[in-house]
Formats: C-alpha cells, sequence, structure tokens
C-alpha cells in the first residue's frame, strides 16, 4: 500500500487546500451516509410478490401432448427434490415449450416452487404439487467468481487480494445502502451520488493508500462524476427522458412510489463510477511514476507526459463504454431493424435514447477526468520527498 505522509505536504497551500477539500467530501459522505441510511424494514406492496424456489434435479424429460390451449412442444418432466420438506421425492413437472426451455435434459439442475392451494371455497382440477421456476444457475456461477477470484489473486497477489476486499465492499454498499435507501424513498440521484463516494472512499484508502495518489484520483473522480451527475441531470429533462422505457421500470411504476426519471439519474452515475476510477488512478499512478524516475521533471513535463499516457487510455475506455451501452440496447436495435424503423427514429426512440444519453454523460465525465486528475496528481507529486515516491506504483494495463 502507498504509504505516503500527509504530514510532509503541509508546506504548500495548493496541497493543503487539496487534504481539505479531501477531508470535506470525506466528511460530506459519510453525513450522507448516517442521514440517507435505510432503517427498518421495507414496506413490500401487495402487487409484488415472489415465490420461494427450491432445488431439484431433473431425471427423465418425455414429450409429451398439450393440455392446455394454444401450447406447444409440450414435455412431462421427472424431478427430483434436493431441498425442502420432500426433499428425496420426485416430483411431475409439465412444461410447454417456452423459448429456452427446450434443451432441458435429464441432469440438469432446476429450481421449482410449491403450487399454491386454491382460494377456499373454489373447486379446481388437481394439480402438481410443484411447478417449474427456472434452471438453477447457481452453481455455474459459483465456480465462474472462484475462477476469476483465483486468476485475480494469482496474477495480482496482495494489490489482488486488496482488489478483490474492494470489490466485495463495493458490493455490501449497493446491496445493504444504495438499493435498501431507494426503497425506502429517498432521491434516488442523491442516494446514487453518496453510495458513488462511499464506494471511493472504501475502495481508494483500501487499494492505494491515503498519499497523493489515492488524494489525486479522489478528487478527480469526485469532481468529474458531479460533473457527469449535472450533465445527466440537464439532459434527461431536455430529452424528456422519463425512464419508462423498460418493463421492469412499468412495473415498478405501477407498484411503487420511486422516481423512474431518479432511477434512470441513478443508473447513470452509478454506471459512470467504475470508468471514472479506472482512469483516474491510472492518471495519478502515471504521474507519480514519471516523478519518480525523473525528480527534475516540472509540473509541465510531468502533466504533458502523463496526459500523453492518458490520450492512449481513455480511447479505448470511451470504446469500452459505448459497446457495453450498445450490448445493452442490442435486442432493441434488432427489433427496429427487423420493422424497418429508420436510423433517426431508432435513436429518437427512449429506449436507444436512454443508453445514447448515458454513454455521452459518462463519456464527457470521463474526458473531464483526464486533465483534472493529471493536474492535481502533477501538484501532489511535485511536494512528495524522494522516499515517498519510493512506494508509488503504476496502475498497468
Amino acid at each position: 500500500m502507498e504509504a505516503v505522509s500527509l504530514s510532509g505536504l503541509s508546506r504548500s497551500l495548493t496541497v493543503n487546500l487539496m487534504v481539505l477539500a479531501s477531508a470535506v467530501a470525506v466528511a460530506a459522505t459519510i453525513i450522507g451516509l448516517v442521514t440517507l441510511w435505510p432503517h427498518g424494514s421495507v414496506a413490500r406492496p401487495r402487487s409484488i410478490t415472489t415465490q420461494k424456489t427450491l432445488g431439484a434435479k431433473v431425471v427423465s424429460v418425455v414429450r409429451t401432448r398439450c393440455t392446455i390451449a394454444g401450447a406447444a412442444g409440450c414435455r412431462t418432466v421427472h424431478a427430483k427434490l434436493t431441498e425442502g420438506a420432500d426433499r428425496g421425492k420426485t416430483t411431475t413437472l409439465l412444461i410447454a415449450g417456452t423459448t429456452g426451455f427446450g434443451s432441458l435434459a435429464a441432469g440438469d439442475r432446476i429450481r421449482v416452487f410449491k403450487t399454491p392451494a386454491p382460494p377456499p371455497g373454489v373447486v379446481a382440477q388437481p394439480v402438481a404439487p410443484y411447478a417449474f421456476a427456472d434452471y438453477d444457475r447457481r452453481l455455474p456461477m459459483l465456480w465462474l467468481a472462484i475462477g476469476f477470484a483465483v486468476l485475480l489473486l494469482a496474477t495480482g497477489r496482495l494489490h489482488g487480494l486488496r482488489a478483490l476486499v474492494g470489490l466485495v465492499a463495493s458490493l455490501l454498499i449497493v446491496v445493504e445502502f444504495l438499493i435498501p435507501a431507494i426503497l425506502h424513498g429517498h432521491s434516488a440521484l442523491g442516494v446514487a451520488v453518496v453510495g458513488s463516494f462511499a464506494v471511493m472512499l472504501v475502495t481508494m484508502p483500501l487499494c492505494y493508500g491515503f498519499g497523493a495518489k489515492a488524494i489525486a484520483a479522489w478528487l478527480g473522480t469526485g469532481v468529474s462524476l458531479l460533473l457527469a451527475v449535472g450533465l445527466a441531470e440537464a439532459f434527461t429533462h431536455l430529452a424528456h427522458l422519463a425512464g419508462t422505457a423498460s418493463e421492469e421500470a412499468l412495473y415498478l411504476s405501477a407498484s411503487t412510489r420511486i422516481s423512474l426519471q431518479g432511477l434512470l439519474l441513478a443508473g447513470m452515475v452509478v454506471g459512470a463510477l467504475g470508468v471514472l476510477v479506472d482512469l483516474t488512478v491510472s492518471q495519478a499512478s502515471t504521474v507519480i511514476a514519471l516523478r519518480r524516475a525523473n525528480p527534475a521533471l516540472g509540473f509541465k513535463r510531468l502533466f504533458t507526459g502523463a496526459l500523453g499516457v492518458g490520450h492512449d487510455h481513455i480511447a479505448a475506455t470511451v470504446n469500452t463504454l459505448v459497446f457495453a451501452y450498445a450490448g445493452a440496447s442490442l435486442p432493441v436495435l434488432l427489433i427496429f431493424s427487423i420493422g424497418g424503423t429508420t436510423f433517426t427514429d431508432a435513436i429518437n426512440s427512449e429506449s436507444v435514447a436512454e443508453e445514447v444519453v448515458a454513454t455521452l454523460v459518462g463519456s464527457i465525465g470521463l474526458i473531464a477526468s483526464m486533465p483534472i486528475t493529471t493536474a492535481i496528481a502533477a501538484i501532489l507529486a511535485l511536494h512528495l520527498r524522494d522516499r515517498q515516491l519510493g512506494e508509488a506504483h503504476a496502475h498497468a494495463h
């Protein structure tokens, strides 16, 4: 971990102001977390219900005649329950020819749910005690996650371990703070901003220490993120984006009082955070590495040298951001293409316009973060002693 003593930077007024700004941002983040932290349970609307599922393993699959009007490709599935009170027993399931479930075969692990009993007084035909819910995908995802963690630790070692702990901490902030706080009725945008700063507050010191690199990356990311928030809010209103493009959003609007536009903005903020941190840490690391390699470099040469590296990095990162959002919109774009929709009409639709605005907002924030972070890191690096620079390390790609 980068061990840079901040007390050694106190001779510079500019550096002191940067440290003070970081302290104020940290204090504001903590106050925001305390103020917005969700307390108590969330009142769940009756219109939103979920079935508790149980594990089962397919024993056999047999094609059968469909008894449901309009259904085709029906199959009778015999599955052995692996959880619940009936564990070890075999149950029979009837599956219609739904897309994605046609490849169901013996040995597959699935999830089933107990068939609800009919209301009192209602005479219904006998039904199977369990019904098919979905494939059980948890084991493949677990193996993939283990492979990711092992590879990260093998290649990154101690730095990989810190990154893994930081990732877990970030996910905990999303699960324990961001989602519950929005469900408790707090502003989705405000919660996303506070949550994003909280992620930076936890992950940056954990991965990069409390020195110049962490301060420069923290300030550069914070300023760029706030710029992205302002742009997102302005252009969401100018483009009349309501956040109603997806079925999930319409389902939420019918069941809760959550602002869909606020939720859209929150998604843009959280989506921009990852690429911003990647670039700002890289720029700060590059500046410190240049200063360590040649202590005679002044501000101008440090700034221009790191900026040259940043230009290559930003081109790749913007492409990453664009293709990430394009991939999310691919099914919608295919539907438009099949229907013969013109390019301008497709772009104008809310489902695509949301992704376009999110991409451009994130890209502008990303571009702005490069000179901001580079300048901050160059100023800080000029006030570091040689022994402090010796602990700095570059962020490699």
